[in-house]
């Protein structure tokens, strides 16, 4: 017989054997989340992390439980406070920023390049055709 062989536990089991899986993989995000945000808290002094770590430990699920409760807004706002500090600034992401230049901005540089000399007023002509899509 195999390791896990269906005949010697039955369809049940394995269906509590996985609901037991996924609430201890669930606890472990929370847990994780928790100390994450403990450590991250610099209004709590060591004490109360001490104590809140305790508690943890002594009784897992009722723990998580309320510190999300009593917690979870201070959470919230800590983690979207670290979010906005590491974010890049919009500009970047600004549509405008890598937009080609429009027509006018085009012309209004070729005249500026005219007027200091380094094209031709024939050749500021051929630019202002081709951007207006007249040639």
């Amino acid at each position: 017989m195999g390791v896990f062989a269906m005949d010697d536990y039955g369809f049940w089991a394995l269906i509590s054997f996985l609901l037991a899986g996924l609430v201890f993989v669930a606890y472990l995000f929370v847990l994780v989340a928790v100390l994450g945000d403990l450590f991250s808290d610099h209004s709590l002094n060591g004490w109360w992390k001490a104590a809140w770590m305790l508690f943890l430990v002594l009784v897992p699920f009722v723990a998580g439980l309320v510190y999300v409760i009593a917690r979870g807004h201070g959470m919230a706002e800590r983690r979207a406070a670290s979010r906005r500090a590491t974010a890049p600034p919009r500009a970047e992401y600004s549509p405008h920023v890598n937009a080609p230049p429009s027509p006018s901005d085009q012309i209004a540089r070729a005249k500026s390049m005219v007027d200091a000399g380094t094209l031709t007023p024939e050749e500021y002509e051929e630019l202002k055709a081709r951007t207006l899509g007249e040639g």
